[in-house]
């Protein structure tokens, strides 16, 4: 059972984990031992999550997310097994606090009167700056 909040909390039967071989270099230990950890976590079928927070969580989670509706989380940072399904935990923990904080609406502006007649005035300024590099008509 993982904590995020009060209010949310992932169950086991959520969240598989599978321990595979580390890559990269560590000796005999990377050759024999499986420390690396890749979480996966049934997100689309949680009951724990409400629907705007999975859609949220979707966005955040970009290449993770699988067509299933599921988010892989891999760690091979440590040598230690149980440190890395640690990291991979709180990694998941992270995205879902974050995926649960509502944007801030937008609230549509209008440039100011000045702003806008300084701009047209700019333009015109560089208008005429470019139309005096034209060739000279000969008349």
């Amino acid at each position: 059972m993982l904590r995020i909040t009060d209010d949310i909390t992932l169950q086991d039967w959520e969240m598989t984990e599978s321990f595979v071989r580390s890559s990269g270099p560590g000796g005999q230990n990377v050759n024999k031992v499986s420390t690396a950890v890749e979480l996966r976590f049934e997100a689309a079928r949680s009951p724990s999550l409400p629907d705007p927070v999975k859609s949220r969580l979707k966005r955040l989670a970009g290449r993770r997310w699988t067509k299933e509706g599921a988010i892989i989380i891999q760690c091979d940072e440590t040598r230690s097994q149980a440190r890395n399904r640690e990291i991979a935990r709180n990694r998941l923990a992270e995205l879902i606090t974050r995926a649960m904080v509502k944007p801030k609406r937008r609230i549509a502006t209008k440039p100011t009167y000045g702003s806008v007649k300084r701009r047209l005035a700019s333009k015109k300024a560089r208008s005429d700056v470019k139309a005096l590099r034209g060739k000279i008509p000969e008349d």
